[in-house]
């Protein structure tokens, strides 16, 4: 009774410095470098792909949501995205740039299912050393630092431009459109998933919903997000969409991951011995953004946007 005792006193002392943590070193964005250090030190650490895999994107299942392993969710949302863009009917061999490709889970799939020539870039060096080190000889990817506001690459230079939860972390959402439609070969397919708020131009943010809003904002470095509707405008405002934008809410298919995502921490109990205390603190300290995540997409305040575009043969 008496270990029992101290060990939940132990388990709330960690618990109370987890949260002082989180209150008091959010990590705020002020630059691409703060961007890039956080994930420089989320890949380091290996704690991120200890609990999320290959993936650091939500996963999908299905819709109606059903019980799905969480990392088997991930793999099935990279799947769902290809389906859902059309890029499945497209030949091996085509071209591809992965936006944001983080350890390069998205990448390798589009490289080793599909065929696809793929190159992916993050701001984050230590991103690029470990998705080249999980990339098998003979997977046609590779992976470069670059930042996604001024891409290194010729005008018109993929076939595909593809991208996953990555605009939140972008300072001007317009110069972020205007750079994936930019590299976009005519005729070529621009396929993006991404974190939105809801458009309060429709509906203002209200008084919880504003505190809420900054700290998912302050916590993992991301400047604004972008609405559904308003991530569209900018694409048009390019002129080199062909047609219409075409949207997609998943915002249901992909709600479970947040749970999910806690839960690892305990199914996966391993992890607090691999990374000691210092580890187990850092994980705790995810919780309430973790919570807050759940909360705002569980009521409307942000939802899950997808897009799809098809660039124009001559810019508009």
């Amino acid at each position: 009774m008496n270990w029992l005792l101290s060990t939940s006193v132990i388990i709330l002392a960690i618990l109370i410095i987890s949260i002082a943590l989180y209150l008091i070193t959010a990590r705020r964005y002020q630059s691409s470098d703060s961007v890039a250090n956080s994930y420089d030190e989320w890949t380091q650490d290996g704690i991120l792909e200890f609990y999320w895999g290959e993936h650091i994107h939500l996963g999908h299942y299905g819709s109606p949501p059903q019980s799905k392993n969480f990392l088997v969710a991930k793999s099935d949302f990279v799947h769902e995205m290809v389906r859902w863009g059309g890029l499945d009917k497209l030949p091996p061999g085509t071209t591809v740039l992965d936006v944001g490709c983080g350890i390069g889970g998205s990448s390798r799939i589009l490289a080793a299912d599909y065929g696809f020539d793929v190159t992916g870039i993050t701001i984050s060096p230590q991103q690029v050393r470990r998705a080249t080190e999980l990339t098998s000889q003979g997977v046609s990817a590779k992976f470069l630092v670059d930042d996604a506001m001024a891409l290194s690459f010729p005008d018109a230079s993929f076939d595909v431009v593809w991208s996953i939860e990555a605009g939140p972390h972008m300072p001007d959402k317009a110069v972020f459109a205007k750079e994936l439609m930019r590299v976009l070969k005519p005729g070529g397919i621009l396929v993006v998933a991404d974190w939105n708020q809801r458009d309060d131009r429709q509906k203002p943010l209200n008084l919880w919903e504003k505190p809420v809003m900054q700290q998912l904002l302050d916590q993992w470095s991301h400047p604004a997000f972008s609405s559904i509707e308003g991530f569209s405008e900018l694409l048009e405002a390019t002129g080199f969409v062909e047609g219409q934008v075409i949207t997609a809410d998943w915002t249901q298919e992909t709600l479970p991951s947040w749970f999910d995502t806690i839960w690892q921490g305990i199914v996966k109990p391993q992890g607090w011995m691999r990374f000691g205390v210092s580890g187990f603190i850092k994980s705790v300290r995810e919780v309430p953004t973790l919570l807050l995540m759940r909360l705002a997409f569980g009521t409307g305040l942000c939802r899950f946007g997808m897009f799809r575009v098809q660039r124009s043969k001559v810019k508009g």
